[in-house]
């Protein structure tokens, strides 16, 4: 089993996550802000990773600090369980409709980071939370994983959509190339290495 537990603490956070990449979708999550929960419980479900989160944070003072920390954490946590990475399909992709809302997602798990965020709303707030912070989030994660991720909100209308499309679609192209290619031998890549 690909797992991995990570835990940061810092004087503005604290955050423990445990992944298991062979997972069903099991989760246990608790943070201080219950949007942010519901988002890693669907990025569970629909990556099929098994995923414990424990994060406390300053939100008395801003969102910020404790959504960046996660997706820190989260993207450690799933390089950490992927090892060398052997095997691996390494490239996902996934389109995801919610509603009015239609969401694209390709990610490389390249260990050269790179991040593209298109299409979304950057003055607007969410149950009190910032939208950007979203985008601080995805490219905390994908600093973290040394992954490529590109992010794009083709249209959109409804915010909760917009992160939840985003949250969903990425579980799944992360679940596309996390997965092992039984006829792929050694590391997928002509360097040899990831």
């Amino acid at each position: 089993m690909r797992e991995a537990t990570v835990k940061r603490v810092t004087k503005e956070t604290e955050i423990e996550i445990s992944i298991n990449l062979d997972g069903s979708g099991k989760y246990e999550v608790e943070t201080d802000i219950p949007f942010l929960t519901h988002m890693l419980e669907l990025f569970s479900k629909h990556g099929l990773f098994d995923l414990k989160v424990k994060a406390t944070g300053d939100v008395d003072v801003d969102h910020h600090h404790l959504i960046e920390d996660v997706g820190i954490v989260l993207g450690e946590a799933v390089k950490k369980a992927l090892g060398d990475k052997r095997g691996i399909n390494r490239y996902g992709f996934f389109t995801l409709p919610m509603d009015e809302t239609l969401v694209s997602v390709a990610i490389d798990l390249s260990g050269r980071p790179y991040f593209v965020y298109k299409g979304f709303p950057e003055m607007a707030t969410l149950m009190g939370i910032e939208f950007d912070l979203f985008r601080e989030f995805w490219k905390s994660f994908a600093f973290s994983l040394s992954c490529n991720l590109h992010i794009n909100c083709h249209y959109g209308l409804n915010l909760h959509h917009m992160a939840e499309g985003t949250f969903k679609c990425v579980a799944r192209a992360l679940r596309v190339a996390v997965e092992i290619d039984e006829r792929a031998k050694g590391i997928p890549s002509t360097k040899g290495v990831l």
